[in-house]
């Protein structure tokens, strides 16, 4: 048996790293500086990967040269370029220089801060930049460890709702008994994201307990507290039990936002778990014109917010507050023999593995951390404003212009609008028609929705590197493919 010296494998040698590390930053630096070269949207066919790549692993190890080249030839190709700032679609996966170096540090660093004991600075600067963001966002301090509440960062808001829906069930279960689940009842408007659905089939209430509550032109697209406590009385009524509201600031079709302080009155009355999922528009509450938007939040239970939608965090990062830690706890803990240890059962330190659906846990509070400190709230509130800007100016040209309309009032960065019905055709079919035209370009993506039963197109201003002159060209864009189609739609 040979020496195990003679072994030449070193797969974690320093002077590897730094100069593998600064072929990758070249790499990435060079793709942003092109990335306008690119179709937004990936133009590929399923399967496409199959026929560049090989069928089986490698045997022995390859260059990182050509690892690169296969990432530019094979992987760029078939990727939707989601930094583009052409990119207009669902809403913006923020990314920024302090949020890659962030993210850098989290990987090398590679530790997992389950618990305090196994990397006490994890924990503790987590639970930090937790109160940081939240003063940021002027939450009371009943959501603050300052203030006997706490925070937690997740990867997405699914992950939030899940665990927020668990506490919420378990609290009631526990005093009304464990067979009453199929009678627990969750609440939203039918503007919500599909997240709850999925969150609350996870925890094993009834997909037919959800009460999707009618919204309309009329609130624009807000859930109504007459309909909210029209359907609890009912609910009641049926002999169901009303759990969990899920409030939403910022809707995905439209922006939509909630009444917060309306919607909680009716939550504190009937004893229902509110959380507030502000996973795109919180990060807008920073600004001081837009933080009437959480008004009433005092009287929530739980809050979430991504600061990577829209506060500069590359993925992933979701951040959700809880005004009772211990519900959350209660529900979550996990107590193996070899997790146990002197500082946990002191009480006395935050074990974050109680407070998530997984026990590992990345270091994401360095990446926010990191964000925050080198933007500062200055910089952070200047990059909203200037999306909002932005938006505004596009809201603008669209109004300008006889042959579209303005379907909801825009609120934040999102623009949702709509060729108008012409000659008796349909105004789902023509805006279908010039959304797939202006999406086969190339030269700019954008998703739909759909509110009161009405199609439009959403234009979502976020990207970091979106500029005016990219709204300009949009706009462009938008105006001669739906020239094109209105001209077809004559003849």
């Amino acid at each position: 048996m040979g020496s195990l010296s003679a072994n030449t494998f070193s797969p974690l040698d320093s002077n590897t790293l730094k100069n593998e590390s600064k072929m990758v930053v070249d790499f990435i630096s060079d793709y942003y500086n092109n990335i306008e070269k690119y179709p937004v949207r990936s133009e590929v066919q399923p399967g496409y990967l199959s026929a560049k790549l090989p069928q089986s692993a490698p045997c022995c190890p390859e260059s990182l040269e050509d690892i690169l080249k296969d990432v530019s030839d094979s992987i760029l190709p078939g990727l939707t370029h989601w930094q583009s700032p052409n990119f207009f679609a669902y809403f913006q996966a923020n990314a920024s220089n302090a949020g890659f170096v962030g993210e850098m540090l989290c990987s090398g660093l590679n530790i997992v801060g389950f618990s305090w004991i196994s990397s006490p600075a994890a924990t503790e600067l987590e639970s930090l930049v937790m109160d940081w963001m939240g003063k940021l966002l002027n939450l009371p301090s009943s959501f603050l460890f300052s203030g006997n509440g706490g925070g937690v960062l997740h990867g997405s808001t699914c992950e939030a709702i899940v665990c927020t829906l668990a506490a919420a069930r378990d609290k009631v279960l526990k005093r009304m008994g464990w067979d009453k689940i199929t009678k627990l009842v969750v609440y939203a408007s039918d503007q919500t994201h599909a997240t709850l659905h999925k969150g609350t089939k996870l925890v094993g209430i009834p997909s037919s307990n959800i009460r999707s509550l009618s919204t309309s032109f009329s609130s624009g697209f807000s859930l109504s507290p007459q309909t909210l406590q029209e359907a609890i009385e009912n609910d009641i009524k049926s002999g169901f039990i009303p759990l969990f509201l899920c409030a939403t600031v910022g809707t995905t079709a439209c922006g939509a936002v909630d009444p917060i302080k309306e919607l909680g009155e009716i939550a504190k009355k009937y004893n229902i778990w509110l959380h507030i999922d502000a996973a795109y528009a919180g990060s807008a509450c920073i600004c001081p014109e837009f933080r009437h938007y959480l008004n009433g939040v005092e009287l929530a239970d739980s809050v979430s917010m991504n600061p990577h939608k829209w506060l500069l965090t590359n993925m992933d990062c979701c951040c959700l507050w809880v005004k009772q830690p211990y519900s959350l706890i209660d529900s979550l803990t996990s107590d193996a023999e070899y997790l146990r240890n002197a500082a946990t059962e002191s009480n006395n330190v935050v074990d974050y593995k109680d407070w998530q659906i997984a026990l590992s846990k990345r270091f994401r509070a360095l990446k926010l951390w990191v964000v925050i400190r080198r933007h500062g709230l200055s910089n952070l509130m200047y990059h909203i404003r200037s999306d909002v800007k932005l938006a505004k100016w596009f809201e603008s040209l669209v109004g300008n212009d006889k042959r579209f309309e303005i379907v909801v009032p825009r609120r934040f960065a999102l623009v949702c609008f709509r060729l108008k019905p012409k000659n008796g055709i349909d105004g789902s079919k023509l805006n279908r028609q010039l959304l797939f035209a202006v999406n086969e370009s190339g030269r700019a993506f954008m998703t739909h929705g759909v509110a009161g039963g009405v199609y439009f197109l959403r234009c979502a201003i976020g990207s970091t590197l979106t500029e005016e002159r990219h709204v300009s060209e949009l706009w462009k864009l938008i105006q001669e493919k739906a020239q094109t189609i209105l001209a077809n739609a004559t003849t």
